[in-house]
């Protein structure tokens, strides 16, 4: 159970992130950052990335624009804004320092002691 609500807790600190990061490529509509991420192993559903997306957006990290679509209504398309690119910026430097730190960390463990 500890182990499970700490994956959990980890999987949404990083959310926020990739979500960003995916959506820095270029506009882009909700279910192909679903894809994105589900290609990625962090399985997200619309319930839990539309709340977030609007969240970035009222954050003014994200702002969206309105296509016609060819097979349905308008879609809204996703685009980050200057603003959040400084805070992919800082986060791009978080994750790398972290990624230092657990690196070190896990430096003097044997590879039979970690499981997958």
């Amino acid at each position: 159970m500890i182990a499970e609500n700490t994956q959990t807790q980890m999987r949404k600190g990083i959310l926020e992130y990739c979500i960003l990061s995916i959506i820095s490529r270029g506009e882009i509509y909700a279910s192909d950052i679903i894809s994105e991420l589900k290609k990625a192993q962090l399985l997200v559903v619309e319930g839990t990335l539309y709340p977030l997306l609007t969240r970035l957006k009222n954050n003014g990290l994200l702002s969206y624009i309105w296509k016609e679509s060819t097979s349905g209504p308008p879609r809204k398309y996703y685009e980050i804004t200057q603003e959040g690119l400084d805070v992919l910026e800082k986060l791009d430097i978080t994750w790398r320092e972290l990624n230092f730190a657990v690196e070190i960390s896990l430096a003097g463990r044997k590879s039979t002691d970690i499981k997958n």
